[in-house]
């Protein structure tokens, strides 16, 4: 069999966005220069200990500077100082274990800037190492103790193909479990989920449960030798009527007919993230590494949102 193949029909608008990535002053707002400090009033309470001198705002634009020129935290406070001594601005610039410090809580309200209210996503995992030896001393050599990776769980909108939500775990957690904080996330932002797709591993009667709970559509392949249930609970029925249409057509086409095939955006997202950012992990605390891969998704969805290849397959 061979690879499919596939041609680039805005392959000029594509091919501009790809320069635009290299760009500093995509990363900068209007708003970040009149944001960059915290200004506290007069009646303010201040709580004990130093207050805060750099908004949210200013920490997250440091640390996007990092992840996506790949800087470690000094040298990215040193890029940030020369921007701005170019730039002719007068702005202080947040040292490195200020950067760090205020990255454990820093928070999200979306990962997305768009408006979309309903979204069809697709839910899929892969791993990040932390630290470990590399695959060439695995290969030759084999595996030492200290090899240690994180799961990351991404839910991507098939329309879009923006990540919409995230969980990252230890290695150890399984794929199910991860669903239920997803869907709430995605939920938090104001979106509505209409249909849900997910491989094999998501063929669980709890995850089933939660999307019929919510109202979402389930595409998930019940498992090969899988049969009706006899109880007829409600949140399974959607699940028996794949089955005994799988026995009518065939899984192959009941893909095709069910649309399952879009999943595999969500294969193509953890491809992007790791081709652009990597398949490692810079930061070593659970808090850092969460926000981490949340700056990185959004570095992502900015990046499709400039323009993502339109193509067809060749015959």
């Amino acid at each position: 069999m061979s690879k499919d193949k596939y041609k680039i029909t805005n392959w000029g608008s594509y091919n501009k966005s790809l320069e635009n990535r290299g760009r500093i002053n995509v990363w900068i707002s209007a708003d970040l220069l009149s944001e960059w400090r915290v200004f506290y009033k007069e009646d303010t309470v201040k709580l004990k200990g130093g207050q805060l001198f750099y908004s949210a705002a200013a920490i997250l634009f440091c640390l996007t500077i990092k992840y996506v020129y790949k800087l470690p935290y000094r040298g990215g406070r040193g890029f940030v100082s020369s921007l701005f001594e170019l730039m002719k601005l007068a702005l202080p610039v947040p040292s490195y274990s200020q950067v760090c410090k205020r990255g454990k809580l820093l928070g999200f309200e979306s990962l997305v800037s768009s408006n979309k209210k309903i979204v069809d996503i697709t839910l899929d995992s892969t791993g990040l190492k932390v630290y470990g030896e590399g695959e060439w001393k695995v290969r030759k050599h084999g595996a030492g103790k200290h090899r240690t990776w994180m799961k990351l769980h991404l839910a991507v909108d098939v329309v879009t193909q923006e990540i919409v939500g995230l969980e990252l775990t230890g290695n150890n957690v399984d794929d199910a479990q991860c669903v239920s904080p997803i869907l709430t996330s995605v939920a938090q932002t104001g979106r509505a989920i209409n249909s849900f797709r997910g491989d094999g591993a998501y063929d669980k009667k709890k995850v089933l449960q939660q999307l019929y709970e919510k109202g979402i559509k389930q595409i998930i392949p019940p498992q090969n030798n899988a049969v009706a249930s006899k109880k007829k609970h409600p949140f399974l029925g959607q699940r028996d009527t794949a089955i005994d249409r799988i026995k009518e057509i065939g899984r192959k086409k009941w893909k095709i007919e069910a649309g399952y095939h879009k999943r595999s955006l969500s294969e193509t997202g953890m491809f992007r993230f790791k081709t652009i950012h990597g398949g490692n992990l810079c930061s070593r605390t659970k808090e850092n590494q969460v926000t981490e891969a949340k700056i990185k998704c959004r570095v992502l969805n900015l990046f499709i949102k400039q323009a993502k290849p339109n193509s067809y397959k060749v015959a």
